[in-house]
């Protein structure tokens, strides 16, 4: 059951994690500035942020569900609204400017709890994907599992420096537009 639940949400899991935000753009850009050595820092407190947003999600989508029944009939809902709105800006975006170049354990660590991004990411897993497959016993298991999918996005941003900016300006109409479908495509599964 947990890997059917994980395939259910893996598109939209990996397009999040690996599509531009807050979290991929500070490590690319502190990657890129300071080096691993030095960005170290910033990196692990994106993780430990990352993970504790995903664990605090997990814990309310779950009182919600326990709470009010009748909202999880909704939220698919929203989630799908919200993937079709994700997928039209994405379309729209153009390449993202540079951060701060102050970046510490906790700039990374707090970023997270005003990460719009994450935090809607968490919930539409948890109400879309996870909590109507009955499977709330795995819940504990999803903040880690979340966690190594952003983790694997943002570490792919860091890495790819200067090759992947390159790219994402001479390609960013095509790349935004491709996963501008795959998100269209997770929010018509979350309605059928």
């Amino acid at each position: 059951m947990f890997f059917s639940v994980v395939l259910s949400y893996l598109p939209y899991a990996l397009v999040t994690s690996f599509t531009p935000g807050p979290n991929n753009i500070l490590a690319f850009h502190t990657v890129g500035q300071k080096g691993w050595v030095q960005g170290r820092s910033t990196l692990a407190g994106i993780v430990a942020g990352f993970f504790s947003v995903m664990a605090v999600c997990a814990l309310g989508c779950y009182q919600l569900e326990r709470l009010l029944p009748a909202l999880t009939q909704v939220l698919p809902f929203a989630g799908a609204l919200y993937l079709f709105w994700l997928a039209l800006h994405l379309l729209r975006s153009t390449p993202a400017k540079d951060v701060s170049p102050r970046s510490t354990f906790w700039s990374g660590f707090f970023l997270q709890f005003v990460n719009g991004k994450i935090i809607l990411y968490a919930i539409t897993i948890y109400t879309g994907y996870v909590l109507p497959a009955g499977s709330g016993a795995l819940l504990p298991i999803q903040p880690f599992v979340l966690t190594l999918f952003g983790t694997a996005g943002f570490l792919t941003w860091a890495a790819a420096g200067g090759l992947l900016q390159s790219f994402l300006r001479r390609h960013t109409r095509a790349f935004n537009g491709a996963m501008a479908a795959v998100l269209a495509l997770c929010a018509l599964d979350l309605l059928f």
